[in-house]
């Protein structure tokens, strides 16, 4: 069940008030336009947004200024190999990058890329 969405109104002097979204809120709106066959104009339309705000909200998220929620759906299994702690051969020799969390540690081939990474980082977080 997702969380209630909190909207401020803000008066502009003009005599209209403005919406205020909470960045938690913009970062589910963001998420939302990266679902496959998602569109911005479509998402926004739902919102009770504008094209063009939706779009800057993106760029936001871009340049890493607005931190989106981990996707829900997309989940990414890499291979593991699990080694006695004591006794056991030692893992190979890795130049890849190396996630510990607690006493997990997941090497990854060399060249793993960002998105790679991130999904594995995102997966061990979702299981603590």
């Amino acid at each position: 069940m997702s969380a209630p969405m909190e909207i401020l109104m803000i008066g502009g002097g003009d005599g209209r008030s403005r919406r205020h979204w909470p960045d938690e809120a913009k970062a589910r709106i963001v998420a939302e336009t990266l679902r496959p066959g998602a569109t911005v104009d479509e998402v926004a339309r739902r919102h009770g947004l504008n094209s063009n705000h939706l779009s800057s909200w993106r760029t936001l998220a871009r340049k890493g200024k607005l931190v989106l929620p981990a996707p829900r759906d997309a989940v990414e299994f890499a291979a593991m190999v699990v080694a006695p702690p004591d006794g056991g051969p030692p893992p190979p020799e890795t130049t890849g990058p190396e996630i510990v969390v607690g006493a997990v540690a997941v090497r990854l081939e060399p060249g793993a890329s960002a998105e790679r990474i991130a999904a594995i980082v995102r997966a061990l977080a979702a299981g603590r």
